[in-house]
């Protein structure tokens, strides 16, 4: 079901604040972290670690995503899922997420109804629940989530521990979310594998807390691209990056894309960012763990290049620009 309502609908105006939140919450089963969940000032959360890893992201209708293009439900999962791919760059896994949703008063209630059933389903994929938040008017929808997570008694894998000798490797998928988008950019709606994957990413969440339990030096997701997301752990860690261009995967599907859009594959798949992917390194006298491929080495220096070259052309999404 798409934004398309019937003109019985009620707005978000009509329902009012109180009747939004009842909406969302309804019925909803919070997981046994969560002591205190939605109905008072603040909710209260589990934290048996001692510690708790938090992360924000904001989507903005028109820039992040588009109605025209998404139902709500995917909007919905696609805003949780950007959230918890980077507690899962963190080595944590999700517990709680507090919700901020802006949207215009005519806005029709079903909308919302939609929205939250997104991001409940996807919360629920990692034994998660919205446990709390805000609703305000906005000139255009807007939704704010802060994901909460738990390390579990790891120690949080940050950006700056990569060491030369290190193996770049990346788990999830490349390209498919920056090939759906140049799709749908054309007017299609199809391949439907390829639209979808912009639609809602389908992070490797399981995938973090393996490599931090493997011993990775540095890690991140790749919300912004492959290359420019390297850069921010070769920045951190004061190190440079080679990537290996026989160990760049390119699927068989992006490049059938690519010829029919006169686009090209292997940019999306180094540069294309909203798959939700992870990257890390690890030493390489360790086998990677399950999901994760090699795509490079960690060298002295600075900067990411591919076989030892600077890669010609925008590495990635920008704010901004």
């Amino acid at each position: 079901m798409g934004s398309d309502t019937s003109a019985q609908d009620q707005t978000v105006s009509e329902a009012g604040e109180f009747g939004l939140i009842q909406r969302v919450t309804s019925g909803r089963a919070q997981p046994a972290s969560t002591l205190l969940g939605p109905g008072d000032d603040a909710a209260v959360l589990a934290a048996s670690d001692g510690r708790v890893v938090a992360t924000t992201d904001v989507l903005v209708e028109q820039v992040h995503f588009r109605l025209a293009w998404s139902t709500p439900h995917q909007v919905g999962r696609k805003a949780v899922a950007v959230n918890l791919s980077d507690l899962a760059a963190m080595g944590a896994v999700p517990t709680g997420l507090l919700v901020g949703l802006g949207c215009p008063p005519e806005t029709p209630t079903s909308v919302v109804d939609e929205l939250s059933a997104g991001m409940w389903e996807e919360a629920q994929r990692v034994g998660a629940g919205l446990i709390g938040g805000d609703m305000v008017s906005a000139p255009a929808l807007t939704i704010s989530i802060t994901a909460l997570g738990d390390l579990q008694g790891r120690t949080p894998v940050t950006r700056s521990g990569a060491c030369p000798g290190d193996v770049v490797a990346v788990a999830g998928r490349l390209g498919w979310a920056a090939a759906g988008l140049a799709v749908l950019g054309r007017g299609f709606r199809s391949p439907v594998a390829v639209v979808g994957a912009q639609r809602v990413p389908e992070p490797p969440y399981a995938a973090g807390p393996l490599a931090a339990d493997a011993g990775a030096t540095s890690m991140i997701d790749t919300s912004d691209g492959l290359l420019a997301d390297l850069g921010h752990i070769a920045e951190a860690s004061q190190v440079g990056i080679d990537l290996r261009d026989e160990l760049i995967e390119v699927p068989q599907r992006l490049t059938e894309v690519a010829s029919a859009l006169g686009a090209d594959a292997r940019h999306w798949v180094l540069t294309g960012g909203e798959d939700q992917a992870l990257a890390a390194t690890f030493p390489s006298d360790q086998p990677l763990p399950e999901g994760w491929r090699a795509v490079g080495a960690v060298v002295e220096g600075g900067g990411v290049t591919v076989d030892g070259a600077a890669y010609e052309g925008s590495s990635g999404w920008e704010h901004w620009r």
